[in-house]
């Protein structure tokens, strides 16, 4: 018996197939190189099949609809048959596919979501457990920076990042494709200043080290709690005076001749080194 998933009959029947490019119903999705769905309602653009396989697994987003290169359409059938069958797949060819997304580097998979009711910084922390690790984000606004910092928070099981209202948003396009899905996986809260934040996690019984390269402590001398959370700032600025003074900072060590580590970087060997995987 064919199930399914075998049946092209199922496939032709769940999409529907469009030609023209200014097709009304494809309106999310046309230029999305130049602009970005970001905070309109909670919407965002995922891209690529990794990625679309960790949006449809968090039931906290709500898939609205599918746009798929027709020669991408077959390989697909597990994760249309995952969808409600109210949510519309798009069919376009290559020609018509670039023409509405813009660029051609979306591996012919493209997704229009939406994250329902974003937690608060205060409710995301009060539902961490006794034992948890955290990224701390203060002034991060390069894309790339903040999609890499996911994924190495999901490489090394963070409990969740917190973000100031300084920050760029994770769910921005470029951010998500960075970070291969994590950003739609990790939980994380945005907003209020980083002030705040710290001190709501030292009312909270968390432990805060503050990056630094100037820290006084090797990131390697270092003692975590079982409730630790990192802070990172942003490239040149650095994290504020008034944190670097109060909090207990640590550096990574490196040549002293070339200070070449970015924060996405530095925060994948601040995770590593406090993770469980570390043994420590």
């Amino acid at each position: 018996m064919t199930s399914a998933f075998e049946n092209p009959d199922w496939l032709e029947h769940r999409v529907t197939r469009i030609i023209n490019a200014d097709d009304e119903r494809l309106a999310p999705y046309r230029n999305v190189r130049e602009r970005d769905l970001v905070g309109r309602e909670g919407r965002f653009i995922a891209e690529g099949k990794v990625v679309l396989n960790v949006f449809l697994s968090n039931p906290a987003l709500a898939v609205e609809s599918l746009l798929i290169l027709e020669n991408r359409l077959p390989g697909l059938a597990g994760q249309l048959k995952s969808c409600r069958d109210d949510v519309p797949v798009y069919c376009v060819s290559r020609q018509t596919m670039d023409a509405i997304a813009g660029f051609p580097m979306h591996r012919g998979i493209l997704a229009v979501g939406r994250r329902n009711a974003p937690p608060t910084v205060d409710a995301l922390i009060d539902a961490l457990p006794n034992t948890a690790l955290t990224i701390v984000l203060c002034g991060i606004s390069n894309h790339d920076n903040m999609g890499s910092i996911f994924r190495n928070a999901a490489a090394f099981e963070a409990s969740c990042v917190l973000m100031d209202e300084t920050s760029c948003d994770p769910l921005y396009r470029k951010s998500i494709r960075v970070s291969v899905g994590a950003a739609l996986k990790v939980p994380f809260a945005r907003g209020g200043s980083i002030e705040d934040i710290v001190d709501k996690l030292q009312n909270r019984g968390f432990e805060v080290f503050a990056l630094s390269p100037s820290g006084t402590t090797s990131i390697y001398d270092a003692a975590p709690g079982p409730r630790t959370a990192l802070l990172l700032g942003t490239e040149g600025e650095g994290l504020p005076k008034s944190l670097l003074q109060k909090l207990q900072t640590v550096t990574i060590p490196m040549s002293k001749s070339f200070d070449s580590l970015n924060v996405a970087t530095a925060s994948g060997i601040a995770l590593s080194r406090f993770s469980r995987f570390s043994g420590i």
